[in-house]
């Protein structure tokens, strides 16, 4: 089939090369003259796995193309709109793109073609599209809602073998031509799931807005097991082995980011409002969310107090790994909690440095970058590991203690072992694990030495061969005058002395 797709960001991309994969003959339309250059030359400008294998295959084979105007729409019988709705800042989704990109496509579409909705959208979205395309070109296509479910870092496996295929359509000539689109991708194992539009619209935030929930549930769940002592991990495992609940996103940290979990809940929240509905659960997920990202910060002021003029190393930058993408990304927020307490920060991420520079430049923001884990490490404080890419998980526990400053560690995936770090030497913080035990507590009733200075006073009094005789000690000390033996006697107006504890 000969397939348009309006939009080469994440999900269009993706959806374009996928589906010239499968044998249709697709054409990616996109504006930005710089970036339709590189993908014609089979060059992804975005990180994905596989993604660039997929372009140049395809682009090769001439069943892939690109376009920066909208010439091809002209000819295809299926037209996906995929580009960006973010959210405004009361939460909504921002149409103005969607619906710019219809604007543009409809004079030229087709009478039998098929228009897509593929980008997130909140519920009438396709009603208020099928409306603007009629009274701008004239012809009464078909519209359908077919939400996407990619997962940043697997979003071509996701494509190519789905859990499902969502079509909202009420119209069977629609359903009949979507049903051959994806016809070399699905299977018995990957339905095609069809519904009517609104249902298929609101299928895709629920998703998102489900498993964002069991994130902030289970970091709920981490705060109190630091409170009681109990280990969240231990918690995790034997909740999801329940098959009724499963293991899947129920992993302590510091919250989620990204594109889509934080802009669908607050999308599904923003829909809610609008039609009457309080959507009270998914308040709380946000505000547990936006909490969590902050959780190392905290445990790094109660251990060092003042963080200012120390220096800090930071390991991972996009919001979880695969993938470059740091929007929202829980490290964000760390690293401007770390500068603006004063502190000096290095970081290192595999992919995402230029992400997190161009972010950073245009906040005014001053951090450095290391080319690896141990360069970042290299006369730091403390270490906090957000992103848990695959090469940070078995460090070289001694060389990353010998380039340390001071041996501490502030895990925010819970990727280590405590009692393994601990062992090497390391001070451990991780999320929903038990705190490092504090300092044994001085015998019962005796004074704490305050000082290595107040002790070697002591030893030398106790130690010198005329200590009696010894001259007096400056006035406010007593380590080096020995105890007396009598109460000296009191006038009537002296002050009460009070009587001394007993061991």
């Amino acid at each position: 089939m000969k397939i348009c797709v309006i939009g080469t960001g994440y999900v269009g991309l993706v959806a374009g090369a996928c589906l010239a994969a499968s044998g249709h003959l697709v054409t990616c339309i996109d504006t930005d003259e710089e970036k339709i250059a590189l993908l014609r030359r089979g060059r992804s400008p975005i990180y994905e796995p596989g993604l660039d294998a997929l372009l140049e295959r395809n682009v090769a084979q001439r069943r892939l193309a690109f376009s920066t105007g909208y010439g091809p729409v002209a000819d295809a019988e299926v037209v996906f709109l995929a580009v960006g709705t973010p959210a405004g800042e009361d939460g909504s989704a921002d149409l103005s793109h969607l619906l710019a990109a219809a604007r543009q496509a409809a004079p030229a579409l087709r009478g039998d073609a098929v228009l897509v909705v593929k980008s997130t959208a909140p519920v009438g979205t396709a009603e208020q599209v099928a409306a603007l395309v009629a009274r701008e070109g004239g012809a009464a296509v078909d519209v359908v809602s077919n939400p996407e479910f990619l997962r940043e870092g697997s979003a071509v496996d996701d494509f190519l073998h789905p859990d499902r295929v969502v079509i909202g359509s009420g119209s069977q000539r629609a359903r009949r031509t979507m049903a051959e689109v994806y016809a070399p991708i699905v299977s018995d194992e990957s339905p095609i799931l069809f519904m009517d539009n609104r249902s298929a619209e609101l299928t895709k935030h629920a998703a998102n807005a489900m498993l964002a929930t069991r994130i902030s549930f289970m970091n709920d769940v981490a705060l109190l097991c630091e409170r009681v002592g109990a280990d969240v991990s231990l918690v995790r495992d034997a909740v999801g082995a329940d098959r009724r609940i499963g293991s899947a996103f129920l992993h302590a940290g510091v919250g989620y980011g990204g594109s889509c979990f934080p802009k669908d809940v607050a999308a599904l929240v923003s829909t809610g409002r609008e039609h009457g509905v309080d959507l009270e659960i998914l308040k709380a997920v946000e505000r547990t969310n936006e909490r969590q990202k902050l959780v190392l910060l905290r445990k790094a002021v109660r251990h060092f107090r003042s963080l200012a003029g120390r220096s800090f190393a930071v390991w991972g930058l996009s919001f979880k790994p695969g993938t470059d993408d740091i929007r929202e990304s829980p490290a964000l927020a760390l690293i401007e909690g770390l500068a603006g307490k004063g502190a000096r920060v290095r970081c290192h991420d595999p992919v995402a440095e230029p992400a997190a520079m161009r972010h950073f430049r245009k906040a005014g923001a001053q951090i450095a970058y290391a080319d690896g884990p141990y360069d970042c490490a290299e006369g730091a404080e403390a270490l906090f590991v957000v992103t848990e890419w695959s090469q940070f998980r078995r460090p070289d526990l001694a060389r990353l203690r010998q380039v340390m400053r001071t041996p501490v560690i502030f895990d925010g995936r819970n990727l280590f072992d405590p009692a393994e770090l601990r062992e090497a030497g390391f001070v451990y913080y991780g999320v929903g694990r038990a705190a490092p035990p504090p300092a044994a507590p001085p015998a019962a009733g005796r004074r704490p030495r305050a000082t290595a200075r107040r002790a070697q006073e002591l030893a030398a009094a106790r130690n010198a061969p005329a200590a009696r005789e010894a001259p007096p000690s400056p006035r406010g000390s007593r380590a080096a005058s020995p105890r007396r033996r009598s109460a000296p006697p009191r006038g009537p107006h002296a002050p009460r002395r009070r009587p001394r504890a007993t061991r």
